[in-house]
């Protein structure tokens, strides 16, 4: 087996800002809105401080639409890595909502060497996480996800830190070959340099068919806005029909008529004062 010999951060391309239509129920995208998330962010920074510290070079890698130009698409993500100094671009094209594990798959072969791969814990779309998963067990590496924060040590040792239930933490010892994913807080991304900005726009980007298709196996056949369920009340108790319309109509039940008070502000808020204590709400 050859020594691994490089550091890959796996971005994913997704819509920053989609339109929502909450009674339509409908998303718009827009390729100009794209862009990495801030756990994908925490991860290619990882990823650049692993390779300065073990002295390896960082590979970017992404997986969606090629786009008819550099600035749309999944390259435009790429691009926006290139700033920071990664020696080497990779576009897998894929359409952009296959599930997890083709992602994976079609990543794998491109990835295979790998010292450490860097990913994000989840995506701004809702991802699932499980890229990740799917990833280390293509490359037959070993995994450590939602990690917090990481400490490299000798090359191929990493001492991790993951989030566990209850405020508690975990610290973890991974050997490499291995992929880890990081949570947004985990670091932040550092600034671009003017030249690495200017230079971003003519990086080469090497771009693989991952021949990745995705048919969907569920058709939505309508969307409507979100309704509650109906509450489930106990019928009347009464046997007479009569009894029966009075109870669910409430027509002999003592209430308070309602009123409306036209009053100043502060009159208004006595007058509101007055009918919370009158009900019992306050005392």
């Amino acid at each position: 087996m050859a020594e691994p010999g490089f550091i890959a951060a796996a971005l994913k391309w997704v819509d920053l800002r989609p339109d929502v239509d909450p009674l339509a129920g409908t998303v718009r995208h827009d390729s100009r809105t794209a862009g990495f998330s801030p756990a994908d962010a925490a991860a290619l920074e990882w990823a650049l401080r692993l390779g300065e510290a073990w002295q390896l070079p960082v590979t970017a890698i992404t997986a969606g639409p090629p786009g008819v130009s550099g600035s749309s698409g999944a390259q435009a993500v790429l691009r926006d890595a290139a700033a920071f100094g990664p020696r080497r671009l990779v576009l897998v094209t894929a359409d952009g909502d296959a599930p997890s594990e083709a992602i994976a798959g079609a990543l794998a072969p491109l990835l295979d060497g790998a010292t450490v791969v860097c990913c994000g814990d989840y995506s701004a779309d809702r991802g699932s996480g499980s890229v990740p998963a799917f990833l280390a067990h293509q490359l037959k590496a070993a995994q450590a996800l939602g990690l917090t924060g990481l400490t490299p040590g000798e090359r191929g040792c990493l001492a991790a830190q993951r989030r566990l239930d209850g405020g508690r933490r975990e610290h973890l010892r991974v050997t490499v070959p291995a992929v880890i994913s990081v949570e947004p807080g985990a670091a932040r991304l550092r600034r671009a340099p003017l030249a690495g900005l200017l230079a971003a726009q003519q990086a080469a980007i090497e771009v693989a068919d991952g021949a990745v298709t995705h048919r969907h196996r569920v058709q939505v056949m309508r969307t409507a806005p979100y309704r509650p369920r109906p509450k489930m009340l106990a019928p009347p108790r009464d046997p007479l029909p009569r009894a029966r319309l009075l109870a669910l109509t409430g027509a002999l039940t003592e209430r308070t008529p309602p009123r409306v008070v036209r009053a100043p502000c502060d009159e208004a808020a006595d007058e509101l004062v007055g009918y919370l204590k009158d009900r019992g709400y306050l005392t």
